[in-house]
């Protein structure tokens, strides 16, 4: 049985909560060498306002529509593979 939206949205606060670096002492740090393809910081606090947007909303009981689900998995999947470029979290087989 699939889950409904509250539930699936839950799912993926769960899942990039437990992945990513979010609230690490070097996260919001810009790296002095320059070698960074797309900018981590900025990834990650577009994540981090969004995922707080979201837990917000799930804990008042307000389901995310299909369209925002979507939009909110292909943003974390996206932020993700940018975080595995710029060796911030290792590359997992999924």
């Amino acid at each position: 049985m699939k889950p409904d939206r509250l539930t699936a949205m839950q799912q993926i606060i769960d899942a990039v909560q437990k992945e990513f670096p979010l609230y690490q002492q070097d996260t919001f740090v810009c790296g002095p060498d320059n070698t960074c393809v797309g900018c981590p910081k900025k990834l990650m606090e577009l994540v981090d306002s969004e995922l707080s947007y979201w837990q917000h909303q799930v804990t008042r009981g307000l389901p995310p529509s299909f369209d925002e689900l979507n939009r909110f998995g292909k943003l974390c999947k996206n932020v993700r593979r940018a975080l595995v470029r710029n060796g911030r979290i290792a590359v997992t087989e999924r």
